[in-house]
């Protein structure tokens, strides 16, 4: 049976979902958006660099509450709105959070919006490594 998470300590929800399901060892993490947990009315950060590692500090607060990290991170689909003026920048911020051999498989789309004004927006696909 999947196993529906939401943490308290997580951004807000800015729509209808889980942080995260799990089923069979699979756990599915929501997009996470550039905003500030415990204040979600706070400005995003300006730029793609700051939007981008507040991302990827959400994406953690979410795995440390499965009891999990970034390098269980299997998949990750990024989203940008300004694909060819962020593409490079945001690269470099995204890697600077796995090791280099541990790198996930990605897609990365350009979207016209995203939601509360982002200009990032990452989900990712991790597996628990006691399950094989």
């Amino acid at each position: 049976m999947p196993l529906f998470h939401n943490f308290k300590d997580a951004p807000s929800h800015v729509a209808p979902f889980s942080h995260a399901v799990e089923v069979g060892g699979w756990v599915m993490l929501t997009g996470q958006m550039p905003t500030v947990p415990g204040a979600p009315d706070a400005p995003l950060a300006n730029g793609i660099e700051g939007q981008t590692r507040q991302v990827m500090e959400n994406l953690k607060i979410v795995l440390a509450g499965l009891d999990l990290d970034l390098s269980d991170v299997m998949q990750c689909r990024c989203y940008l709105t300004a694909f060819e003026r962020d593409y490079d920048a945001f690269n470099v911020i995204y890697k600077s959070y796995f090791p280099a051999d541990r790198l996930p498989a990605r897609t990365t789309i350009g979207v016209t919006a995203l939601a509360v004004g982002a200009l990032v927006e990452i989900d990712c696909l991790a597996r628990r490594r006691e399950v094989e």
